[in-house]
């Protein structure tokens, strides 16, 4: 294994010298996106041989539907595609430039980061958005996908390798490690350090928090998607009713649904049945501290200090009530992981308190979590959505996978 992964890491390390123009790199990802046409059937194929695999190892039901790729979730990648091919190429732009009394003249320009291993499972359209992004901003990526979704995962790499060869460019700027060996992810993370420049997983828990505490290489992610919708004195209840609807239970099983909602005491006794009666109706299971429990007449369970920091990925909310907007703040700051976090409010110095207040990295007013996404932001898609404290921050696209470097000019200058 360490032979064949080096080996990896060398070709990986070799494609990246290549610098590919725009044309180039856009006529790559348009050929890439017919050939997933041309061989839809084929794909479609391979991924029922992972969803029977899924079946009999008895994977779970929302597991099973992030695995499925059917006609509409080509069409989906193949858009995903275009849209990146429209995209403006993030490398190779002066970002700024300024000349000093020194005699020098200063550019900062935009480069591609490396190489970049990606980590993640289930979700098979990660390797076509994953490629397709990083291929677009110069990088070269190692792709190592969760064994549940290997055959099509292997399709789609290796048909990015083909627009690769066609157009005649190193066809390791894509690679797909084709193992279902556990330990490839702990020899990615700990010995690979010479070969891959940051590490980007894309998955559960368990994973992101294996990457975290084993990788000796940078990290580009986040470990909880632990998002608040707070529902200030000042809200429209219609507004309210209807944001933590979507943002609850629009899809409950990304990092961006909310599942913390925080209501200001001054308004439960209008607001928490309306609300959360919406949500019980649709089968969302309600905790609550005992002022909601006090004012709410549906079906409630006492929450506990846990059910504060607990990411439940269901139909499962916990609900809290907050003297005001600081505490709000307070509670978020505490118990959230820095991902989305919302407030609902008419009053607009209060929505900017606590927009540059929460340290979320994407910190919202008056608007779904379920927003906390590349391709919502316009980034034509992304690898994952950062919560670090250093950039990149929130979704990362096409602008988020690049570095830069200082170009100076002068005419013969020498420092006194």
């Amino acid at each position: 294994m360490n032979k064949s992964m080096n080996l990896i890491g060398q070709y990986a390390r070799k494609a990246v010298l290549n610098k590919i123009n725009t044309k180039t790199k856009n006529k790559i990802l348009k050929r890439y996106a017919s050939l997933l046409d041309k061989e839809k059937e084929s794909i479609i194929k391979a991924n029922q041989k992972d969803i029977q695999f899924a079946l009999n190892k008895g994977l779970k039901n929302n597991l099973i539907d992030r695995l499925t790729i059917d006609q509409k979730g080509l069409t989906n990648i193949k858009n995903s595609i275009n849209k990146i091919v429209k995209l403006k190429d993030p490398v190779d732009n002066t970002l700024e430039k300024w000349s000093r009394p020194n005699g020098l003249t200063i550019s900062r320009v935009s480069i591609p980061i490396g190489v970049i291993g990606v980590i993640y499972e289930s979700r098979p359209n990660v390797t076509s958005d994953v490629a397709s992004l990083c291929f677009k901003s110069g990088n070269a990526v190692i792709l190592k996908g969760g064994s549940e979704a290997i055959n099509t995962n292997k399709i789609l790499a290796n048909l990015f390798r083909k627009s690769l060869r066609e157009n005649k460019v190193d066809e390791n700027f894509i690679q797909f490690i084709d193992s279902k060996d556990r330990n490839i992810v702990d020899y990615m993370l700990s010995k690979m350090k010479d070969y891959i420049d940051v590490i980007i997983p894309r998955g559960g828990k368990s994973l992101v928090k294996r990457v975290q505490e084993f990788s000796t290489v940078p990290i580009i992610g986040h470990l909880e998607g632990l998002c608040h919708t707070y529902v200030d004195k000042d809200a429209d209840l219609k507004m309210a009713t209807n944001i933590i609807y979507n943002a609850k239970l629009r899809n409950t099983s990304i990092c961006g649904a909310t599942e913390t909602i925080l209501m200001h005491e001054k308004i439960i006794k209008k607001f928490c049945n309306p609300i959360l009666k919406k949500l019980e109706e649709n089968n969302c299971k309600i905790y609550g501290d005992h002022l909601i429990k006090k004012y709410y007449n549906g079906k409630i369970y006492p929450a506990k200090e846990k059910d504060w920091s607990t990411e439940y990925l269901s139909a499962t909310v916990s609900v809290k009530a907050v003297k005001n907007c600081e505490e709000a703040i307070n509670h978020i700051n505490k118990y959230g992981t820095m991902h989305t976090d919302s407030i609902v409010t008419k009053n607009k110095k209060t929505a900017n308190r606590f927009l540059k207040n929460v340290k979320s990295s994407i910190a919202m007013h008056n608007t779904s979590t379920q927003f906390a996404d590349g391709g919502e932001f316009g980034f034509g898609g992304e690898v994952g959505i950062s919560t670090n404290t250093l950039p990149p921050r929130g979704p990362v696209g096409l602008k988020q996978l690049i570095s830069y470097k200082y170009e100076i000019v002068s005419n013969g200058k020498t420092r006194k």
